[in-house]
């Protein structure tokens, strides 16, 4: 348990210091990403996910109960095929910003535990201060 409150803070402080940091808005975006994806599949904590995602806060009951079960079942998914995740890293194209769209994409590597690995692009929105997941 030690250890994964050790993670939890180091990725709360990475998270803060990637905000004022002078990285750009993609590399924000993708940090934030990150942590969100390691929150669900690595450490298995749905509702940890859910809170990156924008207006998570409002959402009626019923459909907030439905997302956790598909994310329950989406993290339960990657363990049967993949052995589970290993790692979450930020890819080396980071991101892009569709301007149009105020959204920017995170493109993120996952790293699973059978020694697969998946890019997986990630649109988050700027909200309230926060990178949010959209």
């Amino acid at each position: 348990m030690p250890s994964r409150l050790l993670l939890f803070l180091s990725s709360c402080l990475l998270v803060f210091l990637s905000s004022c940091s002078s990285a750009s808005p993609e590399e924000q975006a993708a940090q934030a990403a990150c942590t969100y994806y390691q929150h669900l599949l690595r450490d298995g904590r749905v509702e940890k996910f859910l809170e990156g995602k924008a207006g998570a806060d409002t959402l009626p009951d019923a459909y907030r109960q439905q997302l956790v079960m598909a994310l329950q079942q989406y993290r339960n998914d990657m363990v049967r095929k993949h052995d589970g995740l290993d790692g979450v890293t930020v890819s080396a194209n980071i991101g892009r910003t569709d301007t149009s769209l105020h959204v920017t994409y995170a493109f993120l590597l996952l790293s699973f535990c059978d020694s697969t690995q998946e890019e997986v692009s990630v649109p988050m929105v700027h909200e309230h201060g926060t990178w949010k997941l959209k």
